[in-house]
């Protein structure tokens, strides 16, 4: 492991969609460190400080993004790219959640089956368990591994235990794209569940046949289609990785800005960025006053570390006046923000203003 730290920040809510029954209780939810290192034997970006026994997930973590039309789309485009290769051949999908995308594979025709310990419905196409060797799962023509990488403390080994249970075969990853963090110095994209970050490189090292690649989600996302059988021992990357001393700028400006204004601020979007977002301007003294989200099971319910109510969009709009600042977290839902808000809000967005 490499001794030179890219990045360090300390006390980071380890569950950023984890929801909470009230705000004391959100705001003494367990926490972790972030020391970003660049792994001398793999060229991987991951966090040194990482403790997986922090991590606990249950029933109160909501990372469903399928409420939303713009994330609809995106999850049609995926399958189209898996339907234009493997169409007709078993799909396992490896971490499914919820189930939301396996209901969409077998709506569409595939034949496809989930594996995941925090599933929590009665379909009988799902394992509700880690995914282990030892579970016996059927040959599957291709492994569906979606913004699951991420989490995994060795995810050369999990691929490996992937490669060797499923005999080989084909392996579709999608993970956010490290590369979009670096160019847009997205400092609310650095998470503690997100051990590793990846570069497009990185798998270009780990295999030695990939039939696709490519990003997504306005590039916040990257994918690749790869060989499970060509998987290799990546080596080093030639690439050094450089966040350098302005990384974490734009925090200055958002607080600036959320300073100018008086009254009542949000944010929408109690997911992931928006949680490290609140956390970031909370220990510069800038509160926001609501979190707004889509997501029904997180509505009335409070956010990891600040301790934030979370209220739909109806009742942002009762709450909130005219004109009020609200921080949009993700500008690829600015459109579907902008409706839902009637043009009543002054919209910021965060990962707009940060570009190199």
């Amino acid at each position: 492991m490499s001794a030179g730290s890219l990045l360090r920040i300390a006390g980071l809510p380890v569950l950023q969609n984890k929801v909470y029954a009230s705000a004391d209780i959100a705001r003494a939810c367990t926490r972790g460190d972030i020391d970003l290192v660049q792994d001398d034997a793999t060229g991987v970006v991951c966090n040194r400080a990482f403790d997986p026994d922090r991590i606990r997930y249950d029933t109160d973590y909501q990372n469903e993004q399928g409420c939303s039309d713009v994330f609809q789309e995106h999850l049609h485009l995926v399958l189209q790219i898996l339907g234009s290769r493997f169409a007709t051949q078993p799909v396992i999908e490896v971490g499914c959640g919820k189930g939301k995308f396996l209901g969409l594979l077998r709506d569409a025709g595939f034949d496809a089956m989930g594996v995941d310990p925090a599933y929590e419905g009665t379909s009988p196409y799902v394992v509700k368990a880690p995914f282990s060797e030892s579970l016996g799962l059927p040959r599957a023509g291709v492994i569906v591994l979606r913004h699951v990488l991420e989490h995994v403390e060795q995810p050369l080994e999990f691929l490996r235990a992937i490669a060797r249970a499923n005999g080989g075969g084909m392996i579709y990853i999608e993970v956010p794209c490290f590369e979009w963090i670096l160019q847009r110095r997205a400092w609310f994209d650095i998470f503690y569940e997100h051990v590793n970050y990846f570069r497009p490189a990185d798998f270009a090292r780990m295999f030695g046949r990939i039939d696709a690649s490519g990003h997504l989600f306005g590039g916040q996302y990257q994918y690749v289609i790869a060989d499970l059988s060509t998987l290799r021992d990546p080596g080093p990357g030639r690439d050094p990785v450089e966040m350098g001393p302005r990384f974490m700028a734009g925090l200055d400006r958002c607080a600036e800005l959320a300073r100018s204004v008086s009254g009542a601020k949000a944010l929408w979007g109690a997911s992931s960025k928006g949680v490290i977002f609140a956390h970031h301007l909370e220990q510069v003294g800038v509160e926001l006053d609501l979190a707004v989200d889509i997501n029904p099971v997180k509505q009335d319910r409070f956010m990891a570390g600040t301790g934030m109510p979370i209220v739909s969009p109806a009742s942002a709009l009762k709450q909130l006046p005219e004109g009020a600042m609200v921080f949009v977290m993700n500008s690829n839902y600015l459109g579907e923000i902008a409706a839902q808000s009637g043009g009543r809000f002054r919209l910021e967005q965060v990962d707009q203003e940060n570009e190199v």
